[in-house]
């Protein structure tokens, strides 16, 4: 049985707190330069959330979840899928394309929708996989230029085939045997938590039990910390940066799910942009552990959505809340590393002195 060992969870808990700190005072630094009030700004923060904001909150914290389980996948591979937005952006519009023609009728339809947005988030990402172990293209330029060759796509699809409303362009509206009910924790005008929220619980502990518990996951892990060791015990490493590469897209693709089933019910307006690389910073912060990315997912979401009260309430630019997301990505990668060397070094000089003591009493 492990000892309970205070020294080894503080070091553990070292790096997020000094993290946290530092993106509070750079946050407040940057606040009283533009001549704001930093009182105002971490007041309207701190404050508790309105029943609506909640709901929202838990909403947003299932997709940036998603989107980080997507970006983990390629980093634990030693893969930066910086492509998730393109990824989960035609996904998405596949997927309520599918829907919205209604080929399929009631919870069968949003089944199949799943599986086609899958299918084509994994296709996608397929083609910049397809690139890294045939042409050696690197999997950020790749990945990179395919995000804007998806946007542009879906750009001329829907403006060609999509259903036109005045100034508006949207696909076709779910049919509502098609739309999934949600859980209204509060009151019906705060909204519901989107059913399809699950799929953030499901992939997540699909993700643990993949990296932990299959030799998929072993090889995985293996081929992302040296790709050489894993191919002298028998990995194909080429196999395993295409795979990665596409069930990353594969779960990409399910990112704008919960909010396509749950209240926007069709691709157009309602679409939200940035959640890709949303979930790739989140990775970073969690250290793409399954754990640690949902406090992430969990800390943007609260920054994102108490970032509106910043407009009514304070004088404070809500994009400050942009900085503190960014300094706290920073601070944690930075952090980490210095509190790693830091931990080897103590370790080193441990055994220093045991083997020290070892020698004296034999001698």
């Amino acid at each position: 049985m492990t000892s309970f060992n205070p020294k080894t969870i503080g070091l553990a808990l070292l790096a997020p707190a000094i993290a946290i700190i530092l993106s509070i005072l750079v946050t407040t630094a940057v606040i009283a330069a533009v001549g704001s009030s930093p009182g105002e700004f971490w007041s309207t923060m701190f404050e508790m959330p309105k029943p609506r904001l909640r709901v929202d909150i838990v909403n947003q914290t299932a997709m940036i979840y998603i989107a980080a389980v997507a970006a983990a996948i390629g980093f634990r591979m030693g893969l930066f899928n910086i492509g998730l937005e393109g990824q989960y952006t035609i996904a998405s519009f596949a997927a309520a394309s599918f829907a919205g023609a209604a080929y399929l009728g009631g919870f069968a339809n949003v089944a199949a929708s799943i599986i086609v947005a899958m299918v084509v988030g994994a296709a996608w990402s397929g083609i910049a996989g397809i690139l890294k172990t045939t042409r050696g293209v690197s999997e950020v330029i790749s990945t990179i230029m395919l995000n804007a060759i998806a946007v542009t796509l879906v750009g001329y699809f829907l403006n060609n085939y999509g259903v036109k409303e005045g100034n508006t362009v949207h696909t076709k509206n779910l049919e509502p045997g098609s739309t999934l009910g949600g859980f209204a924790p509060f009151e019906d005008r705060d909204g519901e938590i989107w059913a399809l929220s699950i799929i953030a619980v499901l992939v997540g502990v699909g993700f643990w039990v993949l990296l932990n518990k299959t030799r998929f996951g072993y090889d995985l892990r293996a081929s992302g910390q040296s790709e050489s060791a894993a191919l002298a015990s028998g990995i194909n490493p080429k196999r395993m940066i295409l795979v990665s590469m596409m069930l990353s897209g594969a779960v990409a693709g399910l990112i704008w799910l919960p909010a396509l089933f749950g209240g926007a019910r069709n691709y157009g307006t309602s679409f939200q942009v940035g959640l890709g690389f949303l979930g790739i910073a989140v990775a970073l912060l969690g250290r793409n552990r399954p754990l640690g990315m949902l406090f992430g997912a969990l800390l943007f979401a609260f920054l994102s959505v108490k970032s509106n009260d910043l407009t009514f309430s304070t004088d404070v630019s809500p994009s400050i809340v942009q900085i503190t997301q960014g300094v706290a990505v920073l601070a944690v990668v930075v952090t980490y590393e210095v509190v790693r060397r830091w931990r080897t070094r103590l370790e080193q000089r441990a055994v220093s002195r045991e083997l020290a003591e070892a020698r004296e009493a034999t001698a």
